[in-house]
């Protein structure tokens, strides 16, 4: 089944909630309806295209989820974008390994959890800072922006961290290398 059509599939509300309760364990279409304050035939109808496809079964008068069909659909799925060359810009290879895994094209998807990547992330955007060049709050605003629209934490990220400096409404580089 092409993902789309799943997805468009699983966008119904009952749908849905159906799927939700095969996935917990096995039920009858009696169990169902039941569950969902609905006819069987209602259920038997909302389960059709999932069991045509093959990614419901009916076995012993229940119906399973196919893991393995629903696999298969996910692995058709498109791949994100990979990371910008430029994102690798003036970092190591084992770096740029760990940049890829935070952003897409030239957008931060997220800032890493563990602070050991959080730092080579940190350390990326910090080179888009000048050293001895003083930014106004909007200016570094916009630049963040370009990378993820929460620009305050990365902001927020890169002072706590000692990449960027502040005072009166200014920030500057104070720390990361230099390329």
């Amino acid at each position: 089944m092409d993902p789309l059509d799943l997805l468009r599939l699983l966008l119904d509300p009952l749908r849905l909630a159906v799927v939700g309760d095969v996935v917990e364990r096995a039920r009858t279409s009696t169990e169902l309806a039941a569950r969902h304050d609905t006819t069987t035939e209602e259920v038997l109808r909302t389960l059709a295209p999932l069991v045509q496809a093959g990614l419901v079964t009916a076995a012993d008068g229940a119906y399973h989820l196919d893991v393995g069909a629903w696999r298969a659909v996910a692995r058709t799925l498109p791949r994100s974008a990979p990371a910008s060359p430029r994102v690798g810009f003036g970092m190591t290879a084992e770096e740029t390994e760990v940049l890829a895994r935070f952003f897409r094209g030239d957008r931060l998807i997220e800032l890493p959890a563990q602070r050991h990547k959080r730092l080579v992330v940190l350390e990326r955007l910090a080179l888009e800072f000048e050293p001895g060049v003083r930014y106004p709050e909007v200016e570094v605003t916009g630049l963040l922006r370009r990378f993820h629209d929460d620009h305050a934490t990365l902001r927020r990220a890169l002072v706590d961290e000692g990449y960027l400096d502040r005072a009166a409404g200014e920030y500057w580089r104070a720390g990361g290398r230099v390329v």
